[in-house]
């Protein structure tokens, strides 16, 4: 028998073991098995002022800008003057610290000091564009089951959610096994320092935490494809974030004579070069963990297949983010946005300096550094200048198993019956990226089952939602504090 038969005979009968393998870890690619422990107990509260207290946060304009000349103090005034009247128990049993006059930390003393729980929110909200609405963005209006308006979801509900579990609580004589601090920033939607400092106070008196829970996810419906299920995002990392500046100046001079390579075409062209080329794929750990939970439980058989065996469809997976781009692709890379553009002020003008901005999300496990360095290798040119206008380096991973995740999944699978928790890269920053200097139990759940049109309305138009979900909210809470 010819030597090329044989080679034949063995290529077949690889990639007859190649199928076999493929097939195999795709039947068995089925949902892991968790123990969060169910509680069916009743939970009982006050519903009408659970509602009413958030409508008097909402009615509050704590809207918060980078230039802080714009904003109103005597708003964020308002809001926190008010916390004594909305939770007056909190008030009795917790000390308040206040950092910055706006970033709030109440103590609430458990049995034992060890390893304590920190429940986070903001109070500032993003601006409005008040023409855009179709309710008044701050008068808190109820109209067939919905409660409108500017920070419903992003975040009041879970602010109020939070001190109103412990405010029912405290009431009811209940006492945590450790201690649970209450951290809220009014400054959140732009970065400033608040939460940075209750950190920098943690860090300061040696406090060793037990949990960290901020805004991130939500229980949400088929976002994914084949899922059905009601699935309970957990993030327990957030990408990096970079504002960058690309500069490039020239003589200027008069449009009617322009010269070669003018500033607006030598940034077109790196924009267009870095839309060509961009980051490679890296699958990081917490992505790889998010793909293999809710991977199993879809019911597309290609795309389980594909997830079941990442060891050969990686490259596949990669392209169909490329092509695909949004969320899916946010999740293999880092991603770069070109968000402004700005030349001259005079139309016959060739502008003496062109600056554009590109708002980019960096990939765990790369850093600021590495991002400036591959976009300076990718425009590979030397009269472009970069610079940093703002930005932070992706978060740490957090644990993904142990006490305080079961006792995160525990309150879920209780309070959304049916409700699958994965966990997850959460695209966006927040507050409690700081946490991760001293934690490495950082969560990001918002305590809340949002539809579509509840998703599009945070930082949108016509953000509202349902009272529903706002019962939820503290029914979570309060499950969640219980088992601390």
């Amino acid at each position: 028998m010819e030597w090329w038969i044989y080679l034949l005979i063995a290529i077949g009968v690889c990639l007859l073991g190649i199928i076999a393998v493929v097939l195999i870890r795709t039947a068995m690619f089925k949902p892991k098995k968790h123990n969060y422990v169910k509680n069916t107990e009743e939970i009982v509260f006050d519903k009408q002022k659970n509602v009413s207290n958030l409508q008097e946060l909402i009615r509050c304009k704590t809207v918060s800008f980078r230039d802080t000349s714009l904003e109103d103090d005597k708003e964020f005034e308002k809001l926190v003057n008010l916390l004594p009247k909305l939770y007056p128990n909190v008030y009795k049993a917790c000390t308040l610290k206040t950092f910055d006059g706006r970033a709030l930390l109440f103590k609430w003393e458990g049995k034992s000091h060890e390893k304590p729980t920190v429940l986070m929110a903001h109070y500032d909200v993003v601006p409005v564009d008040e023409q855009e609405w179709s309710k008044p963005a701050f008068d808190a209006i109820i109209e067939n089951g919905e409660l409108w308006g500017r920070g419903a979801v992003d975040t009041k509900v879970t602010f109020n959610a939070a001190l109103f579990a412990a405010d029912t609580l405290i009431a009811q004589g209940f006492v945590p096994n450790s201690d649970i601090y209450l951290a809220f920033s009014g400054g959140e939607e732009v970065n400033n320092e608040g939460a940075s400092n209750i950190v920098k106070y943690f860090e300061e008196n040696n406090i060793e935490l037990g949990m960290v829970l901020d805004e991130g996810g939500a229980v949400v419906q088929k976002v994914f494809p084949g899922v059905d299920e009601k699935c309970a995002v957990v993030g327990i990392a957030e990408k990096g974030i970079l504002n960058l500046k690309y500069t490039v100046k020239s003589a200027g001079g008069h449009a009617s004579a322009p010269k070669k390579n003018t500033p607006i075409p030598t940034l077109s062209n790196a924009c267009i070069r870095i839309e060509k080329h961009p980051f490679k794929m890296h699958l990081s750990k917490a992505t790889l963990e998010l793909l293999d939970e809710i991977g199993r439980y879809s019911k597309v058989w290609a795309l389980r297949m594909v997830l079941a065996n990442l060891w050969l469809f990686k490259p596949l997976l990669g392209l169909a983010g490329k092509l695909i781009g949004g969320e899916i692709n946010a999740l293999l890379r880092t991603t770069v946005a070109f968000t402004q553009f700005k030349g001259s002020n005079t139309e016959n003008v060739i502008p003496p300096e062109a600056t554009m901005v590109s708002n980019i999300r960096i990939n765990l496990d790369e850093s600021i550094d590495s991002t400036i360095a591959y976009l300076k290798k990718t425009i590979n040119n030397d009269n472009i200048e970069l610079s940093v206008i703002n930005g932070s380096n992706p978060s740490i991973v957090s644990q993904s198993s142990g006490d305080a995740w079961d006792k995160i999944g525990a309150a879920i699978v209780s309070t959304w019956d049916g409700s699958v928790v994965i966990p997850y890269v959460m695209l966006a920053c927040s507050d409690s990226r700081h946490y991760g200097r001293i934690s490495d139990k950082v969560y990001r759940f918002s305590a809340c089952d949002l539809t579509n049109q509840e998703r599009a309305g945070i930082h949108g138009n016509d953000e509202r939602i349902r009272l529903e979900v706002v019962e939820r909210a503290t029914s979570f809470y309060i499950r969640l504090i219980k088992s601390c």
